[in-house]
């Protein structure tokens, strides 16, 4: 398979001064193992990236180069203008970092763990008291502020750990996989957050393996597998590219399916029939087909329990470009997780 690079400054895209977030060409090699093989892309100010891939496909690896924690073997990376090589204490200073497991101190509470942390960024007394209430309040956990993490549940802390890098207020924002492991009630909570910092201008790079968090979130998604990028666009460029949409009806009995099936050959095109399910696909050629359909089975007499237009979902994306489904890719080892001591 051959693999995608996007260009960091492709004529034509977003100007250099527009950008806040800039992959030039990263490389990271362990040993014989190359775990990042030339990534590059930019990310709009005020805008989500989803960088989507299969565990071990190089996303965190990616992260922990530019937020500086993994020094790039070549290439490099800009965050807010500035180069993770030459100006990392600048770098930090622009950015805050959310990984893949909590870093909330258990024994604190909440509110003790944001003043911490506020007072390791030399935050003043006064400003951090304030900040911190804001932040508490704006994540839903100004009650359960004077109690111990150790008493929270994943949401909670997944929301206590995202408001700790919110503190110094960020322009950029790093979320390495936030919501595994999260209930989808938490998930869907944490995602209303995340659409209210973007909407005050904050910039997101999200990886995830979740393919609805991605279509949810994400302005723009970069799919990477093995190191490399094989695929960039929107949501719906990416589903475009995996297959054009199809009509899906379901009749009511299963002896209609010969009837219904001869009649949606109309439409030129190959019918396939789930008996168990009393269900038939063809492919559409757009919204047009829905009506000149709906009358065909109308005159017919046919019952019919449902029919739509059903387009490419993000799974038959990742089955086109990694040759399985992302639920599959979930099982297996997460090499992505692996520190550079632990490869050397």
């Amino acid at each position: 398979m051959s693999s995608v690079t996007v260009p960091a400054t492709a004529p034509g895209e977003v100007a250099t001064s527009d950008v806040a977030i800039e992959a030039i060409d990263l490389v990271k090699r362990f040993g014989d193992f190359t775990a990042v093989d030339g990534v590059s892309f930019t990310v709009p100010r005020g805008s989500v990236l989803g960088l989507l891939g299969p565990n071990g496909a190089g996303k965190t690896t990616t992260v922990r180069m530019m937020t500086t924690l993994s020094p790039p073997t070549s290439g490099t990376a800009r965050i807010a203008g500035y180069d993770v090589r030459e100006q990392p204490g600048m770098v930090r200073q622009n950015m805050g970092l959310t990984g893949q497991a909590a870093t909330v101190d258990e024994i604190l509470t909440g509110r003790e763990n944001l003043r911490m942390i506020g007072g390791l960024y030399g935050i003043g007394r006064k400003t951090l008291a304030r900040r911190s209430e804001e932040l508490l309040e704006q994540f839903s956990l100004a009650d359960a502020g004077d109690k111990q993490v150790k008493s929270y549940s994943g949401g909670m802390r997944r929301r206590l750990d995202l408001a700790v890098s919110l503190l110094a207020t960020p322009p950029v924002l790093f979320l390495d996989e936030p919501t595994t492991g999260l209930d989808p009630r938490s998930r869907s909570e944490l995602w209303e957050v995340l659409r209210e910092l973007v909407a005050e201008g904050t910039t997101l790079l999200l990886t995830t393996q979740y393919l609805e968090e991605a279509d949810q979130l994400a302005d723009d998604i970069v799919v990477i597998d093995k190191g490399t990028i094989i695929a960039h666009g929107t949501s719906l460029q990416l589903k475009e590219q995996a297959g054009s949409a199809s009509l899906v009806l379901t009749v009511s009995h299963a002896d209609d399916l010969p009837a219904a099936e001869a009649l949606l050959r109309k439409n030129g095109a190959e019918v396939f029939v789930d008996v168990a399910a009393r269900r038939l696909t063809t492919a559409a050629g757009g919204l047009g087909d829905l009506p000149r359909v709906a009358a065909w089975f109308d005159e017919s007499g046919i019952a019919v329990d449902d029919f739509g237009l059903s387009r490419p979902s993000l799974d038959d994306v990742f089955l086109s470009l990694t040759g399985h489904r992302a639920e599959e890719s979930s099982n297996a080892e997460d090499t992505d997780n692996t520190t550079d001591e632990e490869r050397s």
